[in-house]
């Protein structure tokens, strides 16, 4: 009987120990799940408002071969499109529901620790602004019309080499990792030589270019550089440093385009990292990022960091509201409109900053365009929209980058000091820099050969996707 007693309580006692560790993981896995829902939905809220509103794409693709790859949580999410208010809600279970909604002008926000009516009233773009939107002439040559692709032989290009190369872009070799290409625009010498899109997909669709984002956050600090109202190299005006004893008040301008501000801040997409909980649980990006400590000396470490982006683009806004009530017809008086980038749509947070780090849609003709004004040293038409200069001091590396990958807000290809070789692309030119997004969105400037390569996707795994063997197979077709 004891030993009868003694193994029940021995078992009773595990029974207890199981429950409680069963327990415990609950009240784990409820406490991960209430943090990670609200990001979750808000992902697919402001994801699908966007393609919605922006692209007008149908929302059940876009859900099935944009969103469900990469958010882990999307199977328990149900959402609803108002169409007439144009707003989209995301919910898990019926709890933690986030709304997008969609504003002319500016595209598509999350409202958060806000109301939808205090959103509306921002003044941010100029009422009837849509109404006078230029468009490009049907009778003349791309950029500065609509025209299609010429013909590239005349140029001594081999079309039928850059054919298979794009046949190769858009090729799925691996059917359980896919590529998605969506489209390709190839430039060269300020002439459209050759586009493609994927089903569904056209010239005329504003595509999300992500962390591209940064590079044109980049030329709007130059505008106001060559205006004389930003200086990179002083200190950056950011309230939450304006303390005496506050050493982030050190951190210059230049030190956030280069992305070695020391600033901490963790450039992570999952749940309750820095860059999620930025994107789709923050008010004010600028400020969730500009409240991060000093996690080192500014300029002794190099850390991408959308955070800083973010920072820059509010320094921006803070700018141009000196000048313009509206302040988004800054964005689109001084580039935009000026280099015929008409689709361009810079999406803001709920405060109303536009997101420098992330939110840019423009058609891939347009992506080519911003491209094209960097291959010109700044120039447009004749007219300097950059400062010179800017275009050399964007490309110099960063000097925490190790193998010169990095310059201010734009991707490069210098390679390691003292080994040109050592380098992100190696059969690309030593001189390629690029604008890059998540999913593998391209916007390639390659000065010695005179081209600009445009690639979007929908690519979730990036082994799916060779950069420097595009650029090869390109580069193959043209002559040297």
């Amino acid at each position: 009987m004891k030993r009868l007693l003694k193994r029940n309580l021995l078992f009773d006692g595990g029974i207890l120990i199981i429950v409680g560790i069963a327990g415990i993981a609950g009240i784990g896995l409820g406490w991960f799940f209430c943090k990670a829902a609200p990001i979750g939905n808000g992902f697919v809220a402001k994801y699908l408002c966007s393609s919605t509103f922006i692209s007008n794409r149908n929302p059940e693709t876009v859900f099935a071969e944009d969103i469900s790859p990469v958010n882990p949580l999307a199977k328990m999410v149900k959402y609803k499109i108002n169409s007439r208010n144009k707003s989209v809600t995301a919910g898990s279970f019926g709890l933690f529901e986030m709304t997008a909604i969609y504003r002319e002008g500016c595209g598509c926000s999350l409202v958060i620790d806000t109301t939808e009516e205090e959103m509306r009233s921002q003044k941010l773009v100029e009422p009837g602004f849509e109404k006078g939107r230029p468009k490009h002439r049907g009778d003349l040559p791309w950029p500065m019309g609509s025209k299609g692709p010429v013909n590239g032989q005349s140029m001594g290009i081999d079309m039928e080499k850059l054919e298979k190369a794009i046949d190769a872009a858009f090729s799925e070799p691996n059917p359980d990792n896919s590529r998605k290409t969506r489209a390709v625009v190839i430039v060269h010498n300020d002439k459209l030589i050759a586009e493609r899109y994927a089903p569904g997909f056209n010239k005329e669709m504003p595509l999300l270019g992500w962390s591209i984002s940064k590079s044109v956050t980049n030329s709007l600090v130059g505008i106001l550089v060559k205006e004389g109202k930003l200086d990179v190299m002083q200190p950056a005006p950011v309230a939450e440093w304006q303390k005496d004893d506050d050493q982030r008040e050190r951190i210059t301008i230049d030190q956030l385009l280069r992305m070695s501000s020391g600033l901490e801040f963790e450039e992570v997409y999952a749940p309750l990292y820095d860059a999620t909980y930025m994107l789709y649980g923050s008010y004010d990006f600028a400020a969730y990022a500009a409240g991060k400590p000093l996690e080192t000396e500014p300029d002794e470490k190099w850390y991408y960091s959308s955070g800083t982006a973010n920072i820059v683009a509010r320094i921006v806004r803070q700018t141009a509201e000196k000048e313009y009530e509206y302040y988004y017809s800054f964005l689109y008086d001084k580039l935009f409109d000026k280099i015929g980038m008409y689709s361009a749509v810079m999406e803001p947070d709920s405060s109303g900053t536009f997101v420098g780090s992330s939110y840019t849609f423009a058609t891939a003709r347009d992506w080519a365009r911003f491209g094209l004004l960097f291959l010109q040293d700044g120039l447009w038409q004749g007219e300097r929209i950059l400062p010179e200069g800017w275009v050399g001091y964007t490309t110099t590396p960063t000097p925490g980058a190790a193998k010169g990958e990095y310059g201010a807000h734009f991707w490069l290809n210098a390679g390691t000091e003292g080994d040109p070789a050592d380098r992100r692309w190696p059969r690309a030119p030593g001189d390629a820099y690029a604008a890059l997004g998540f999913q593998e969105q391209k916007v390639i400037v390659i000065p010695s050969r005179k081209i600009v390569l445009v690639r979007f996707g929908a690519t979730s795994d990036r082994e799916a996707w060779d950069t420097d063997e595009f650029i090869k197979n390109v580069l193959e077709a043209f002559p040297l």
